[in-house]
């Protein structure tokens, strides 16, 4: 099977926050990919594995040369940054997908336990806004062919994890270690289901 360091593409985690892309991040780490990562951010009590964030990512529109030495690795950008990129070279997305009302709980666990609230926008407010926002997403990158995606569903990966990532590896062209990106899944990390909101 190809090495996942020879692949000639920039692997991207996506999704919305709290949707499971550090998951997703550190399961590619362990399965073999050479991780796009500065540690600016660290590990806390809501991402106790880390956040596996680059923050040249954010400045793409202006400076794009992060992307030079890119092929064979794997970076995590949320799914707006996306439309920063030039569309020269061949991505493949991983976006993850997870229950819209088990990530509205997580970010509201995250932002009171930092001390901030969310503006007054209720629930089914931003339910809305994440969906419209991830249904436009989805219509943009359609018409892309520098882009390759596959939707990454967060609940089957913790229910049968080998089953879903036989598929990534699958997408990305094999190579990957499989059994160890499994045997990374921590059930203890599933804080937030949809009737809940007692951590993140």
């Amino acid at each position: 099977m190809t090495a996942p360091a020879n692949k000639n593409f920039l692997t991207i985690v996506s999704g919305l926050p709290r949707s499971g892309t550090s998951m997703m991040m550190r399961m590619m780490e362990t399965g073999g990919l050479p991780v796009m990562i500065d540690l600016i951010r660290e590990a806390d009590d809501d991402n106790p594995n880390g956040y596996y964030e680059f923050e040249a990512v954010k400045h793409t529109k202006e400076d794009a040369s992060w992307l030079d030495d890119s092929d064979g690795k794997v970076v995590k950008m949320v799914y707006r940054l996306l439309y920063d990129l030039p569309e020269d070279r061949t991505y493949y997305v991983l976006f993850m997908g997870r229950h819209l009302d088990e990530v509205l709980a997580s970010q509201r666990v995250m932002l009171e336990r930092h001390g901030n609230g969310a503006d007054g926008i209720t629930d089914a407010q931003m339910r809305a806004m994440f969906q419209a926002e991830i249904d436009k997403f989805f219509k943009w990158i359609a018409d892309r062919p520098c882009f390759k995606m596959i939707r990454v569903d967060y609940n089957n990966l913790l229910a049968d994890p080998k089953a879903e990532l036989t598929k990534v590896n699958e997408f990305l062209g094999g190579g990957l270690d499989v059994e160890a990106m499994a045997a990374t899944v921590d059930p203890s990390l599933y804080r937030n289901r949809k009737a809940e909101a007692v951590a993140s």
